[in-house]
């Protein structure tokens, strides 16, 4: 008989289940870093996408489909075509080999793209019945452009349709549609009959048979031809009057009727017109679109077009100036873009490590036992990174979830790259910093006191080092701006680092200070107090360098917020010269400044003449003349801030004006007497300098002359503009008020006009996210410090309650003690959030972001100290202090002591 066959069990528990079940808060709270800090990098890869794809999508759109739209034009070769070549089934079978040659990325929007036959020159139409409005004849275009039925919302009588036998040069009468636009302007009804001149032979005649109203005006069926939608009255060239005027609109073809236009003498040439597909248009690709239309412009795929269609085919398009328009926006948002992005990476890769590091300070006692029972550096390193990684990594993947279903239709491979990145490194801290710490085989490791621990030479060589790199990042920053280096982007974070190392170093000096003072004081809560926050592990200062990186983080992004609403402010005060102005080409009426002074919102209101054509001296250069009221238009300089003056310094005296001018007319006239010959070619009154002003309200340039009022006479001495000042004024109120007097311009709508492009906001939003990630991640590294020493906090609390400790001493005691790091990181947030700002400010132009189309007088945009973006985190940081070291000494106390004094028992 076999023996029986004994299975042995394992009845060591699996280290992984055994230590999740053991600190599962630990895990937890792991878990929710990466899932958070995971979902955080990959959303910012996606968000820039979308901001730059609708960067660009907004340029093109702001551009037109007559700029944008790619159209191919045949000519005939040597002034013949035939029949065949203008018919539907030819140009559609060369359309669909044309849109074969368009090179990726650059896809044709099939919906939009079309083909057909139009006159290459306008011709004069004899009917008397078109509106003439100089006695010009209009003239007409003739098209006929494949399509025309799906791209109407609704017509008025019926289609065209081709004749009943094919369309030649011969035939005499076709029909026709024009668009709803064009029927109002030229006065054409459903049945009319145009009269198009023949080639000699009989005119052609046209019968409109419909009235159309565009689905879509916008889009390049009807845009890329404007005349298609909408007639034009043409000015003739020679000087401005009535008697040169003309209407020229477009009569709209059945397909099958282009060979008819062979008859008459606007010599057809055959178009592919090919809209660009606004969904395949990526700014990632925007080099390589340039590219594709350069070939569709100059390169093969025209010489393709050619083979298909004949030696005489060109392309016209201004897609490519629109593309590198944008490119250029682009190029000067990136770099500001990068430095938050880094930023905030660099304060996240803090904070993981930094948990990594607490964990392993949290678990020393128990490595160090596992160690010196034989456990080998690699498997206890190993069994470190499975224990993270079974936690990290589902982490890592619901927070890459999270931010892909939140930020769809971007690219999903950087995204990828960054979640990952984050997991590994929150995986790998806990055991590379177990590995270093247990490297050598200890029982007691001795204490390792902030207050008492020396500095390693290897740390000061990475400090000193890290030191050279910031130096090197600060001054490349301010010599090339953010554009000039990569090192550049890491300046900010850099000098948060230095300075927290800094602290770090200076810590234990204010420890020693106080601690012999409050040794004197009554009671032991002050003394007990420091003397914990001096035995604090030094470990447990990894939070400063977490703290001070965040804190400087957040400041920089709030200054750059600040920087940009404040330029963004001045440009628009120095276009309008005030909150809202009335500007007319003349005297403004009589009444008007008394109706709008009780206007909701008003407080003040100058009236300003202004002479744009006065000529001073010899007469042959103008500048703006300023006839004011002295006194208060002082009352509006003081006000904006715009060249003020004392009002008595203007005032009129008799004889010689005193005049207030800018820095150039000043120079270029002295301060001699001088005389200014008005508008009117007649006057002459004498000036003479008085005042030299940078800027004034009235004027948005730099030349011009500001005198009194009261010294002009006529129409001259009449207000032509008003300057108002006050707060919630209404644009449309105003404009309701002054209707056709005058044109209304506020300064909240000028500062709305400098935001014209998703790449300026989104730089915006990426730096408030900077900011509120500065602020959270700092939050976030405390409590991870302070809920590490919860635990041993407890304890001692229990400890001293069984000497007589209340439990009023006992918040005061945890508080104390966390106090002395807690307020050193917000005091040198502060200190090294205000020095960074003003560091780096010679080399951070933030025009692009503020003032993308603001006029060259609104000068540059600079970074602005931020008081709420210093104050607020920094506060944060000592509220949650206090908060946490309350919490834990309520919740002390709520439990027994018994508990918490279970010998050996460190937790």
């Amino acid at each position: 008989m076999a023996p029986a066959t004994v299975r042995r069990t394992s009845v060591v528990a699996p280290w992984i289940r055994t230590r999740l079940r053991t600190a599962p808060g630990a895990a937890l709270a792991l878990a929710l870093l990466v899932a958070l800090t995971a979902c955080l990098a990959a959303a910012l890869p996606r968000a820039l996408d979308r901001y730059a794809d609708a960067g660009l999508h907004r340029a093109v759109e702001q551009a037109g489909a007559d700029r944008t739209s790619i159209q191919l034009y045949a000519q005939p070769e040597y002034g013949i075509i035939s029949e065949q070549d203008l018919r539907p089934a030819t140009l559609g079978a060369q359309y669909e080999k044309i849109l074969a040659t368009v090179e990726k990325p650059l896809v044709a929007d099939r919906r939009q793209s079309t083909y057909g036959v139009r006159t290459s020159t306008n011709m004069e139409v004899p009917d008397p019945w078109l509106p003439r409005p100089t006695g010009t004849p209009a003239q007409v275009a003739l098209v006929a452009q494949q399509g025309l039925a799906d791209h109407v919302r609704s017509v008025e009588g019926r289609l065209p349709r081709g004749p009943a036998a094919p369309a030649d040069a011969m035939t005499p009468e076709v029909e026709a549609a024009v668009s709803a636009a064009t029927a109002k302007s030229l006065h054409i009804k459903v049945g009319s009959v145009i009269h198009v001149p023949g080639e000699s032979q009989a005119p052609l005649a046209v019968r409109v048979t419909g009235i159309v109203t565009p689905r879509e005006p916008s889009g390049a069926f009807w845009s890329a031809q404007p005349l298609l939608h909408e007639p034009a009255l043409i000015r003739m060239p020679g000087p401005s009057s009535d008697a040169d005027r003309y209407w020229v609109g477009a009569l709209l073809l059945a397909p099958e009727s282009a060979p008819a236009m062979l008859g008459t003498p606007g010599t057809p040439w055959r178009y592919w017109q090919l809209a660009p597909a606004m969904k395949h248009l990526h700014a990632y690709d925007v080099d390589r679109l340039k590219t594709a239309v350069a070939s569709l412009e100059s390169g093969p795929a025209l010489q393709q077009a050619r083979a298909i269609t004949g030696g005489l085919t060109d392309t016209d398009t201004d897609l490519s100036e629109v593309l590198t328009a944008y490119s250029r926006l682009r190029e000067g948002v990136s770099p500001l873009v990068a430095v938050a992005a880094v930023g905030a990476g660099t304060v996240a890769a803090v904070v993981l490590l930094m948990s990594g590091g607490l964990a392993a300070d949290r678990r020393r006692t128990e490595l160090a036992l596992l160690r010196a029972r034989g456990a080998s550096l690699r498997g206890l390193a190993g069994r470190l990174l499975a224990e993270t990684a079974t936690v990290a990594v589902p982490a890592g993947a619901l927070g890459l979830t999270a931010a892909v279903l939140a930020l769809p239709e971007a690219r999903t491979t950087y995204a990828v790259v960054a979640a990952t990145t984050v997991t590994a490194a929150a995986c790998v801290a806990l055991p590379l910093r177990a590995a270093v710490a247990h490297r050598a085989v200890r029982l007691h490791t001795g204490r390792e006191d902030v207050a008492t621990l020396r500095p390693t030479r290897r740390r000061t060589v990475a400090e000193l080092t890290l030191l050279v790199l910031a130096l090197a990042a600060v001054e490349t920053l301010r010599r090339r701006g953010s554009s000039g280096d990569e090192l550049a982007y890491v300046a900010p974070a850099l000098t948060g680092v230095i300075a927290a190392l800094v602290l770090v170093r200076l810590y234990p000096f204010p420890l020693r200070g106080l601690a012999r003072p409050a040794g004197r004081l009554r009671g032991a809560v002050a003394h007990l107090s420091l003397a914990r926050a001096g035995r604090t592990s030094a470990s447990a200062v990894l939070p400063l360098l977490a703290l001070l990186t965040a804190l400087t983080t957040a400041a920089f992004g709030g200054s750059v917020l600040t920087g940009v609403t404040e330029a963004r402010d001045e440009a628009a005060l120095l276009a309008v010269g005030a909150d809202a102005r009335v500007d007319a080409d003349g005297p403004l009426p009589t009444g008007l400044a008394a109706r709008l002074r009780h206007r909701p919102g008003v407080d003040g209101l100058t009236e300003v003449s202004i002479a744009y054509q006065a000529k001073p001296t010899d007469g042959r250069v103008s500048v703006p003349l300023v006839g004011v009221e002295p006194g208060g238009y002082a009352q509006l300089t003081a006000g904006t801030g715009l060249g003020a003056y004392a009002g008595h310094e203007l005032a009129d005296t008799g004889g010689v004006l005193p005049a207030l001018a800018s820095p150039s007319v000043a120079k270029a006239y002295g301060t001699r007497p001088f005389p200014v010959l008005l508008e009117d070619g007649t006057t002459t009154i004498t000036v003479r300098i008085t005042l030299v002003r940078d800027r004034t309200p009235a004027v948005n340039g730099t030349e011009f002359l500001v005198v009194d009022r009261a010294g002009l006479s006529g129409p001259t001495a009449r207000p032509t503009s008003l300057l108002l000042t006050g707060t919630g004024m209404s644009g449309a109120n105003l404009r309701k008020a002054v209707g056709d007097a005058g044109h209304v311009q506020t300064r909240s709508e000028e500062r709305s006009h400098y935001v014209n492009s998703p790449l300026q906001s989104g730089a915006e939003d990426i730096y408030t996210a900077a900011v509120a990630a500065g602020a959270g991640y700092a939050v976030l590294a405390l409590l991870l410090s302070l809920l590490r020493a919860a635990p041993e906090r407890i304890a001692l609390l229990a400890r001293l309650r069984t000497m007589g400790l209340t439990r009023a001493q006992g918040r005061r005691l945890l508080v104390l003690e966390s106090l002395p790091q807690a307020t050193l990181a917000a005091a040198g947030g502060i200190l090294t959030g205000w020095a960074t700002v003003h560091l780096l400010s010679p080399g951070i132009d933030l025009t692009t972001i503020a003032l993308a189309t603001a006029p060259s007088s609104g000068g540059t945009a600079e970074l602005r100290t931020s008081p709420l973006s210093l104050v607020i985190p920094a506060l944060a940081v000592v509220l949650v202090t206090v908060g946490v070291a309350g919490v834990q000494a309520w919740w002390s106390g709520r439990r027994g002591s018994v508990a918490e004094l279970r010998a050996g028992d460190t937790r």
